[in-house]
């Protein structure tokens, strides 16, 4: 029997063959085989428990910072969305947080608390559970300089606890195994006044909406910077600022207001969006001969491998 049809009973919304595009920042990409979106950490636990080992798991947050390709994602994509998984509390100069709780809903729960240290979060469009992932930050500050620890489950449904020395944290990256899915995370800023802190939070929000493409179709940045440059001038430098894909018809391009930020204008597909990152890359590393990595997450498969799922496990 397919995997589809023995799946564990859970107390959260299962969804089979779930387009994913609505999740996304992009508006792009194809169907999860399965789409679980858990009540809570022990629906998850319990869920991770009975899942068949061999079955796929993918973790989905708000979609910020990833690319689902057209064909969709095979296995169990795991949406952690919903009040149980944002839950923040602040005391003294402590903030945890729910894998689920957006980065810049922590950013102003430190504020109002008086917690310095956590501004920075305010101008990262995503969650926790993504921020933990690849050490996220911006204006200066990253993840690593205000976590203590975290936990979450691992692909077995079982608990694990990691403090910050346990992630190995360096530019946009972690050497935490890449099955654990966070669930909570403890972070310790620095007492400040309230008025103070909503301030800073307050000039990195006006200078965020002045220089990036927010209210577009977009995925944050699109490449990590290289040792020594900034992405953007490289990008910009090669002459994609605001241009067009011509071998993908126009469907993507480059924001005219931030050359890091891929844009969708209209009805671009995954495959237009990554294959404009492709080639920005190529033709970045053939002038400058500096290599751009992908900061954007690219999970699923093509369209032409759409039917190649899990069924006959």
């Amino acid at each position: 029997m397919s995997w589809r049809h023995s799946l564990p009973q859970v107390r959260g919304k299962l969804l089979q063959d779930e387009p994913l595009g609505p999740y996304t920042w992009f508006r792009v990409g194809g169907a999860a085989d399965a789409l679980f979106i858990p009540a809570d950490a022990d629906d998850l636990a319990d869920f991770l428990k009975e899942l068949d080992p061999a079955v796929p798991v993918t973790v989905l947050g708000v979609g910020s910072n990833v690319i689902v390709r057209d064909g969709g994602v095979g296995g169990v994509v795991i949406r952690l969305a919903g009040r149980a998984w944002a839950q923040i509390t602040a005391e003294g100069d402590t903030v945890t947080a729910g894998a689920g709780a957006l980065d810049a809903m922590v950013a102003k729960a430190s504020a109002r608390a008086g917690i310095a240290g956590l501004e920075f979060y305010a101008g990262i469009p995503g969650t926790i559970g993504g921020a933990l992932t690849m050490n996220a930050g911006c204006y200066g500050s990253e993840t690593r300089d205000v976590l203590v620890s975290a936990w979450g489950l691992n692909r077995a449904g079982e608990r694990v606890d990691y403090a910050l020395d346990d992630f190995g944290y360096t530019y946009r990256h972690s050497e935490v195994p890449a099955d654990i899915i966070w669930i909570e995370a403890t972070y310790r800023g620095r007492p400040d006044v309230p008025e103070a802190v909503a301030a800073r939070i307050a000039e990195i929000t006006s200078r965020r909406e002045q220089t990036q493409p927010i209210r577009e179709k977009t995925g944050g940045s699109t490449f990590k910077n290289p040792p020594g440059h900034s992405s953007w001038k490289l990008v910009d430098e090669a002459g994609w600022r605001g241009r067009l894909h011509a071998e993908t018809g126009g469907g993507a391009k480059f924001s005219e207001l931030h050359s890091n930020f891929i844009i969708n204008p209209g009805e671009a597909t995954a495959a237009d969006i990554e294959g404009l990152g492709e080639a920005v890359r190529a033709d970045v590393l053939a002038k400058t001969g500096v290599q751009l990595d992908w900061e954007i997450k690219r999970i699923g498969r093509p369209l032409s491998d759409a039917g190649q799922d899990l069924e006959s496990r």
